[in-house]
């Protein structure tokens, strides 16, 4: 069966000097993988990319899966940055022997990763930091070279079946 969910997230300026904060365009989100037969594996998502690829397990080395990004859109307003993605796959029924328990078209507790990018302008270096839905709120992330404070995670990011 093909499954879609929506990913939204924002972020909230600082008043710190620009930083030419942008989002990365790929993704980490927990699905329950078919292939591998095995629950809430890290899938990782690159835009543009035909297929994703989950991480495996202990027993199964990371493989390519059904699954890539659609849509990938983001806003800019005076203070927030948001970023909507959305996320075709393909999950089929099974039974996780490993945790005895079935897969669920969307992992029962899911989770995504997102990758923001920034340049300094002091240190004239690039820098990443990631936001999470799986962090306590509110999270600061700072500029690793000049430290000064880049933004500000409020909410974490919603996940939303489309299918």
């Amino acid at each position: 069966m093909l499954r879609s969910i929506e990913i939204t997230t924002a972020v909230v300026l600082t008043d710190s000097p620009f930083h030419n904060l942008h989002w990365s365009d790929n993704l980490e989100l927990s699905l329950d993988c078919f292939i591998c037969q095995r629950g809430g594996r890290t899938t990782t998502f690159v835009l543009g990319a035909e297929r994703a690829v989950c991480s495996g397990d202990d027993h199964t080395a990371e493989h390519y899966t059904a699954a890539r990004i659609v849509a990938f859109d983001h806003t800019q307003e005076r203070q927030r940055r948001s970023l909507r993605a959305v996320v075709d796959y393909w999950w089929a029924p099974f039974h996780d022997a490993k945790r005895d328990q079935p897969a669920t078209a969307l992992t029962t507790t899911p989770w995504v990763r997102h990758h923001l990018g920034y340049y300094c302008p002091d240190q004239q270096k690039s820098g990443r930091f990631d936001i999470q839905t799986n962090e306590i709120r509110p999270v600061s992330n700072s500029c690793e070279h000049c430290a000064l404070p880049l933004v500000e995670s409020r909410e974490a990011p919603r996940i939303r079946s489309l299918t």
